[in-house]
């Protein structure tokens, strides 16, 4: 099965209306986006969804292998790391980088930090290149 995109997606997608909208672009080796989430994807006062913060993780990760290797792949297996609350409102950087490649699999690496550079939360994660020919 082919997966294509119609631009709508929860964490990327312009379309969607309730999305984050996020935008990747290279700087170095890794790929990076910057997001201030507002007060709707708010999960304790003040601070963001654990959920949203893994979606942001992940989609960053996913970003980066499509961009690199120009195929599909999937989330094989996905590990967050929460080290403190992550202010809403507030100007955040998602950073993706790849850590190992063996055959058709990918491990990455992600986190996100505060402008002032506190790491929030990691992820590590493995994809799997899925060949549709």
């Amino acid at each position: 099965m082919a997966f294509s995109s119609d631009d709508y997606c929860f964490a990327c997608g312009e379309k969607n209306p309730i999305g984050l909208h996020l935008k990747f672009e290279p700087e170095g080796d890794k790929y990076v986006a910057k997001k201030i989430i507002a007060r709707e994807y708010e999960g304790y006062a003040n601070v963001v969804h654990g959920g949203i913060l893994t979606t942001m993780l992940d989609e960053a990760m996913g970003n980066y292998v499509q961009e690199k290797y120009h195929e599909q792949a999937m989330t094989a297996r996905l590990e967050i790391r929460y080290h403190v609350p992550t202010p809403i409102e507030q100007e955040l950087k998602i950073s993706a980088w790849q850590d190992s490649k063996k055959l058709n699999i990918i491990t990455m690496k992600a986190q996100i930090q505060t402008a002032d550079e506190v790491v929030t939360a990691e992820a590590t994660a493995k994809f799997a290149l899925v060949s549709l020919k």
